[in-house]
């Protein structure tokens, strides 16, 4: 957990401390009083909304309040059950034993199917070790985990992000593998979060899938205007800047509220050190983010088809498109045939190039929509 302040208070990733993590004080209680209370949360988001923030936020207060464990775990590039366990067992491992020699002794002896790797961490001279997990026994390293934090008396948490990843696992069970061994755990709770809406809501709201109604549902939006203007202009401030609610508001809109993207205009205008922030500011400083970005967006759009960039442009035209295969919105941009657009539609959100919110669609990437309407 770092622990120095940071350069620039408009953080792009990680987390140092609540000074720098904008509101959530609802959303924070709900995650800590499901946890505590027993109940599994499903978190569901928009990427770069705030997800892993809000986790590593609702963590970091768990750990200093209460003195429990939590764990958290990106599965965006693992690929099989082995490569989970290997992410899951190198952040547990170690933190549930404070003596060394203890660790060493329970990783040799508890741990019958893994193999540790041991080393020394050159800064500190502390022994350290990674674990590797055989493919063909995955499964049991999985238990053998799950019952080291289980027995370990104490009250653990576990956070799997972009938990969907585990659909496209080659191997199909292990949804049911998982679903087979958290069931029945008492001290260790978990949540699993996600961007891809469709897939979690299906592994746990269908009645054919493992994970069937073993969760509470909860859904991430936006951080609400005021309270992410006020965290701003406080920041602002302090650094000799000001922004009015007004411009603020200009700014908000025009990024669709969406965390990230918001966030990443506050850090260059930070960077700026522009002393009164105007519209005017803001609209300069989103060209150079869009001009700075453009080679990529270029490449993104290289990777779809012409009906795809069609219908990306005039998406970005609008801004939100709700009846997105209707004849109003497909007669204005030329974009053909309805079942030509429905199946181009499907493909842009697969890539993730559409966000589609509850049948509301937009360009996910909020400085690639600014990019195709400049270039409309």
């Amino acid at each position: 957990m770092k622990t120095g302040k940071p350069q620039n208070p408009f953080l792009l990733s990680g987390y140092v401390s609540k000074e720098y993590f904008c509101d959530r004080e609802s959303e924070t209680q709900k995650l800590v009083s499901a946890l505590v209370n027993g109940r599994n949360i499903t978190l569901i988001s928009p990427r770069r909304m705030g997800k892993t923030g809000l986790i590593r936020h609702t963590f970091h207060k768990m750990e200093t309040e209460q003195g429990v464990h939590c764990y958290y775990v990106d599965l965006f590039q693992t690929d099989s059950l082995s490569s989970l366990v290997t992410k899951l067992g190198n952040v547990v491992l170690g933190t549930l034993d404070t003596q060394k020699e203890q660790l060493i002794k329970q990783v040799v002896t508890f741990f019958k199917s893994l193999r540790p790797v041991f080393g020394m961490d050159p800064r500190t001279g502390e022994p350290n070790f990674s674990i590797n997990v055989q493919p063909e026994l995955a499964e049991q390293s999985l238990e053998e985990i799950l019952s080291y934090m289980e027995q370990s008396g104490k009250s653990c948490y576990v956070a799997f992000d972009e938990f969907q990843k585990i659909t496209e696992y080659e191997d199909k069970k292990v949804e049911a593998i998982l679903r087979s061994y958290i069931q029945h755990l008492v001290n260790v709770h978990f949540i699993f979060s996600g961007s891809q809406r469709h897939v979690l809501e299906n592994m746990f709201a269908s009645a054919s899938r493992p994970f069937y109604q073993s969760t509470q549902m909860m859904n991430l939006g936006s951080i609400a205007e005021e309270t992410y203007f006020e965290f701003a202009a406080s920041h602002l401030k302090a650094h000799g800047q000001t922004i009015d609610a007004e411009t603020f508001h200009y700014a908000y809109q025009k990024l669709y509220a969406h965390t990230w993207y918001v966030q990443m205009l506050l850090n260059r205008l930070y960077e700026e050190k522009i002393s009164s922030i105007d519209m005017s500011a803001i609209d300069n400083e989103l060209i150079d983010i869009v001009d700075d970005n453009e080679a990529t967006f270029q490449t993104f759009l290289r990777l779809v088809t012409p009906a795809q960039r069609k219908i990306l442009r005039a998406i970005a035209v609008e801004g939100k498109v709700k009846e997105i295969s209707g004849r109003k919105f497909i007669t204005a941009h030329h974009l053909g045939a309805a079942s030509t657009v429905a199946s181009a539609v499907k493909s842009l959100v697969d890539k993730e190039l559409i966000l589609d919110e509850q049948g509301t669609y937009s360009v996910y990437d909020r400085f690639l929509g600014l990019y195709l309407l400049k270039k409309s």
